[in-house]
C-alpha cells in the first residue's frame, strides 16, 4: 500500500463518507479564510483510493497549535475502506504532527462506535443527530411528542417567515448569526467568511433567515446539501424569539424544503452530550450518533477542551456577553480562528 501527499481529494467513492467539510472547497475555505496550511493524503493500492485524509495546522497564541480535519465543522475530511489502510494513514498523521511539533492532532468522522489505534484517544462528547425524512412532513410529524408538535404547529401562527437564498442574503444571515452568537457569549467570524462560504460552496450552500411578522431578523441557519443530505453548519435564535416557538419554524421550515427536494436526511449537526442544544435537537426524533473525536496527543498534552463546558472558558463568556457589539465583532474573528 503506497501514501502519498496529493493536492487535492478528488475521490468520487469516498466523497461522501469525506462529508462536505473533507472536500477541496470546504479546505480551500479555510485556507483562503485564515492561511491555514493545508496536508492532503491517501492511501492507495494497485491505483485504487482506500483511505484519504485532509488536514489544515492552526497556529494560535490563545487555543495553541494543532492539526485538525474538517475545520470549523462537525466531521468529515477523513475516510477509509479498510482499517489497514486507516492505520496507515494515522500513522503518517502522527508523523506529521511530530515533525510540526503540534500540541496535538484532531481527526473527527462519523464512526464514534470504533476503536482508535494505539497512540489515538477517542474523545466522546459529540453527538449528530439524523433526521429520517423519507417518511414525509406529517408522517415524521406523528413522530414527534404531542408537546413538540403542538410547538411546531404553534410557531407557524406566530407570524414567523424564512427566506432561502445565497448572498443575496449575505447581510441578513451575518447580522442573525453574529448577533445570537453574541447573544450565547461566543466569538463569531466575520461577514467576508460568510461569503467566502458562498462563493466556495456554490449552490451547494444555501442561507436561511428567519423573521418576525414585522420583518424583524429573528434568526437564520447555514445549510449545506451533499447526496440525499442536507447538513446544518450553524442555526441559531435571537434570544427574544424563542418563546414564540421560532426555533422550532426554521427547523421544520427546512424539513419541509429539504422533503420537497427529494433528501433522506437532515443532519441537525454535532452538539456536545447533555447540552440543552442537544435537548432540543432530540425533539425532533432522530438518530442520535457519536462521533469519532480521535486525537493524538504530544508528551505532556491532555485533550483539548476548547467548549462551553470548560470550567476556564465560564467567566470569558459571562463577560463576552456583556460586551458592545462593535468590540465583539472587531475581537471575534480573531479569537474564533483559533477554534477550528
Amino acid at each position: 500500500m503506497k501514501v502519498q501527499r496529493v493536492d487535492s481529494l478528488d475521490y468520487p467513492l469516498l466523497e461522501r463518507k469525506l462529508s462536505f467539510s473533507g472536500l477541496d472547497s470546504w479546505t480551500n475555505l479555510a485556507h483562503s479564510m485564515y492561511g491555514y496550511k493545508v496536508y492532503r493524503y491517501s492511501a492507495t493500492e494497485d491505483s485504487q483510493p482506500l483511505a484519504v485524509i485532509s488536514l489544515v495546522e492552526v497556529k494560535h497564541p490563545v487555543f495553541g497549535h494543532y492539526l485538525v480535519s474538517a475545520p470549523f465543522g462537525s466531521y468529515g475530511g477523513f475516510a477509509f475502506e479498510t482499517q489497514s489502510a486507516r492505520n496507515l494513514l494515522l500513522t503518517e498523521v502522527s508523523q506529521l504532527a511530530e515533525q510540526l511539533k503540534v500540541e496535538y492532532a484532531a481527526i473527527r468522522f462519523d464512526e464514534g462506535e470504533t476503536t482508535p489505534p494505539d497512540n489515538w484517544i477517542q474523545h466522546p462528547a459529540y453527538f449528530t443527530y439524523l433526521v429520517d425524512l423519507s417518511c414525509g412532513s406529517e408522517a415524521l410529524l406523528k413522530t414527534f411528542s404531542s408537546d413538540h408538535r403542538n410547538h411546531v404547529r404553534k410557531s407557524t401562527k406566530k407570524g414567523f417567515s424564512v427566506r432561502f437564498g445565497h448572498l443575496d442574503l449575505l447581510d441578513d444571515i451575518y447580522e442573525a448569526l453574529a448577533s445570537s452568537m453574541h447573544e450565547l457569549g461566543s466569538p463569531y467570524h466575520t461577514k467576508t467568511y460568510l461569503q467566502k462560504m458562498a462563493e466556495f460552496l456554490g449552490d451547494t450552500l444555501e442561507f436561511a433567515v428567519l423573521y418576525d411578522a414585522h420583518g424583524n431578523i429573528a434568526g437564520g441557519g447555514v445549510f449545506i446539501y451533499q447526496g440525499d443530505t442536507v447538513f446544518n453548519l450553524h442555526a441559531n435564535i435571537l434570544r427574544g424569539f424563542r418563546s414564540n416557538y421560532a426555533g422550532e419554524f426554521l427547523y421544520w421550515s427546512v424539513i419541509e424544503r429539504s422533503i420537497q427536494k427529494g433528501l433522506n436526511t437532515f443532519d441537525l449537526g454535532r452538539s456536545l452530550a447533555g447540552s440543552g442544544n442537544e435537548v432540543f435537537k432530540m425533539k425532533w426524533h432522530p438518530q442520535k450518533k457519536l462521533l469519532a473525536y480521535w486525537h493524538w496527543l504530544a508528551p505532556g498534552q491532555a485533550l483539548p477542551a476548547l467548549d462551553q463546558k470548560n470550567p476556564k472558558f465560564q467567566l470569558a463568556i459571562a463577560v463576552w456577553k456583556r460586551l458592545p457589539a462593535f468590540i465583539v465583532r472587531a475581537i471575534g474573528p480573531y479569537l474564533v480562528r483559533g477554534l477550528a
